[in-house]
């Protein structure tokens, strides 16, 4: 179990400042979202995290420790991400997917030659994120021939091939029918509770069913942190984003 902090991170491109003087702490094994409206800088907040973006400055930091501002060394401080834009290879089947990420986070990836038994475990490896995600019975079906909602569950199950302690997620439910949606929160929900989440999400209806405290984001800043219910009774996350509909009274 893994703590996740962000001290003090800030993001300016050229005069505009988009994440200003960011700080967050999620404990082990919490179940964290992000929200905000369009343009709050969620977006921007999981690539600094993930070393896709170099901060201005502050730091981000796993157990205490800063983790470095490059992607295959932040992967390497337990960290990993599910894309909201599709990351598949769509000709080839669920199960090569899921080994080639597999592969992608063992440590002998870097060596030409290698004994065949030092990847024998990558089929189980697959298997076993497969099945988190509920893909078992699609391990030989072409990525292509996948509804959309088993795209979105596949990209879930790529993320945990590099067995993360801390597992960020950009928008899983985006474009999802209701039933899809349904058998997201469910699997999210299903996932090892000592496995820490961070969830930039704009269903409500998802934050509310996977996430214990939600964290709101506007311009940059910290609007509001707390539970659900502090969340929907807080007059400025009503006016900034929630509106009526998911306001409590």
């Amino acid at each position: 179990m893994s703590t996740l902090e962000v001290r003090n991170l800030h993001k300016a491109f050229g005069g505009l400042d988009v994440i200003s003087n960011l700080n967050l702490t999620v404990p082990p094994g919490q179940r964290r979202a992000v929200i905000g409206p369009n343009g709050a800088g969620k977006t921007t907040f999981l690539n600094l995290i993930t070393g896709w973006l170099t901060p201005t400055s502050g730091a981000v930091l796993v157990d205490g420790q800063a983790v470095a501002t490059h992607p295959e060394k932040v992967t390497h401080s337990g960290i990993a991400r599910s894309f909201q834009r599709n990351m598949l290879l769509e000709d080839l089947t669920v199960v090569e997917n899921l080994r080639i990420a597999c592969q992608a986070f063992h440590p002998c990836r870097r060596i030409f030659w290698r004994p065949k038994r030092q990847f024998g475990d990558l089929f189980e490896q697959a298997r076993q994120a497969a099945e988190r995600m509920h893909l078992t019975d699609t391990l030989e079906v072409p990525v292509t021939h996948l509804s959309y909602g088993q795209k979105r569950q596949l990209e879930v199950a790529l993320a945990l091939c590099a067995k993360p302690k801390i597992l960020l997620m950009d928008e899983p439910a985006a474009g999802t029918s209701p039933q899809e949606r349904a058998r997201l929160i469910d699997l999210i929900n299903r996932l090892p509770k000592d496995l820490t989440i961070l969830l930039v999400e704009h269903d409500m209806d998802v934050v509310f069913a996977t996430c214990d405290i939600i964290t709101v984001l506007s311009y940059g800043k910290v609007l509001a942190t707390g539970t659900r219910r502090d969340i929907q009774e807080d007059p400025a996350v009503i006016e900034a984003y929630l509106g009526r509909r998911h306001a409590r009274g």
